[in-house]
């Protein structure tokens, strides 16, 4: 059933056992695996059908720190959420994104990879994917990659006559819910304000806050604030580790074979490193993203090569008779390090409409993230220099440790942590089954529980930990029932 406000919703009467805030990846998800086991489910969703600028803004907000988006356009506030803007690329996180990192402090999760892999089949289905295929090493250093590009599902498209068509999930559009209450040990409700208007609290026996990487710190911090600590008891990490995946053109590269790597069908390949080499680097983890240029675009940079390294010149002039036939440009996306001053905060003079306050985030890449694109482009460099493959030429603000540049990608979109996952209450705020710490029904859904942001797309292992999540909860709430 979808409803296009909470009044149609009330009127009908749907009793929900379960309210999930929010209708992107995770919000979905949790729900059609809740309906399937006859379990009523209400999705609240924020926003209408289709993108409105009065509802996008409530998404404003400032950044303090490094140079970011502007946070009303880094995300969309309407059905489907963030899948509406999605490119489609798909991977799941390594399985060393899983454990702690020695070297750099607050890595680790209290799960494992293997600990999602059973739900990979459905989430290909639910993202319209063909099974990933194994990495392929191309030296110690240096693995070739498979990145998907599903269809970009929408999931307000591709779900929204399944939600219709159901019995058990009852999906409600322009229900802001703009605060949880909860007395320390559970929520006891959730305030709504709907069609223009308070509309009072709506209960349910378990809440769900799906509402994104930056929503989901914004909601529990001002309710927790409202509620002098009821809602998130040990609150010492909310809104904190708050991750992104920064993204560069980092360099060039020069090839005497260019059918060397599988391309995919736009002639990019993907690399990133052996756990092997971030060890004995030092770095996080990174993802190479080798776009092929055509034949003008080699001639360009060998006659920049000659100029600036004469060594690499002399390479490629004896491979311009031999099989020399193209360049590439390489896009680095790394890993950042989870650090607790980069968080989600409430500001304290900007307010939405509603009058509750709008989102200062703190935001600032460490001279980890700089050395690991450093390191990382030599890595990969080394690889191709050590096979005869072809040579890399690192630009030049990387090497000097300029600033970044303020013309490029800057990130990928990828809002991670603020509620991450741990067992540690003094540095997460969910437990190994999204639970939040202390409170017996309150659980979180989402990247923003992600503990490490690993180097690839998050979206696919988003869903793999939502469709885990909703089977916990499944088995949860029929154990509940048994019991009474």
């Amino acid at each position: 059933m979808i409803f296009d406000s909470f009044e149609s919703f009330r009127s009908n009467g749907f009793k929900p056992k379960v309210i999930v805030i929010g209708s992107g990846p995770a919000g979905v998800t949790i729900a059609r695996k809740l309906g399937a086991a006859g379990i009523p489910v209400a999705v609240f969703e924020a926003g209408a059908a289709d993108y409105t600028e009065e509802s996008q803004d409530f998404y404003k907000g400032t950044t303090v720190g490094d140079p970011y988006f502007d946070l009303d356009v880094t995300r969309l506030r309407h059905l489907g959420g963030c899948s509406n803007h999605w490119a489609g690329w798909c991977r799941v996180m390594d399985a060393v994104d899983f454990e702690p990192k020695a070297w750099v402090p607050d890595t680790g999760w209290p799960i494992r990879r293997t600990d999602i892999e059973p739900y990979l089949d459905e989430v290909h289905d639910i993202l319209d994917l063909v099974p990933f295929r194994d990495d392929v090493p191309i030296s110690d250093d240096i693995r070739w990659v498979q990145l998907i590009k599903s269809p970009a599902v929408r999931f307000g498209e591709k779900f929204g006559p399944e939600i219709q068509a159901s019995k058990t999930i009852a999906l409600v559009l322009d229900t802001y819910v703009t605060e949880l209450q909860g007395d320390g040990s559970k929520i006891t409700g959730a305030k709504i304000w709907s069609a223009g208007r308070d509309q009072g609290v709506a209960t349910a026996d378990y809440y769900l806050p799906c509402t994104g990487g930056l929503e989901n710190s914004r909601l529990l911090l001002w309710s927790n604030e409202r509620s002098n600590g009821g809602v998130v008891p040990h609150a010492e990490a909310l809104g904190r580790y708050w991750m992104e995946h920064p993204q560069f053109e980092g360099g060039n590269a020069i090839m005497n074979n260019p059918d060397q790597f599988e391309m995919d069908d736009v002639s990019e390949a993907f690399f990133s490193p052996s756990l092997q080499a971030m060890e004995e680097r030092q770095i996080m983890n990174f993802g190479v993203r080798f776009i092929k240029m055509p034949y003008h675009g080699a001639k360009w940079l060998v006659a920049e090569l000659a100029c600036l390294a004469p060594e690499t010149a002399e390479w490629t002039a004896e491979s311009i008779g031999a099989k020399l036939r193209c360049a590439a440009q390489l896009y680095v996306g790394w890993e950042q390090s989870p650090r607790a001053d980069n968080r989600v905060a409430l500001s304290a003079s900007a307010r939405d409409t509603l009058g509750i306050p709008r989102i200062e985030l703190h935001w600032k890449k460490s001279e980890l993230e700089h050395r690991t694109l450093l390191e990382g482009l030599r890595l990969f460099g080394e690889t191709l220099a050590a096979k005869n493959y072809g040579r890399v030429r690192i630009a030049d603000w990387v090497l000097n440790g300029d600033p970044y540049p303020t013309d490029q990608e800057l990130a990928g979109h990828h809002h991670m942590g603020g509620t991450r996952m741990g067992d540690d209450l003094t540095r997460s705020v969910v437990d190994r089954n999204c639970k939040v710490h202390g409170m017996e029904n309150l659980y979180v859904g989402g990247s923003s529980v992600f503990a490490t942001s690993g180097q690839c797309n998050p979206t696919t292992t988003i869903v793999a930990l939502s469709a885990r999540l909703g089977d916990h909860l499944v088995r949860t709430i029929g154990q509940s029932a048994m019991l009474r």
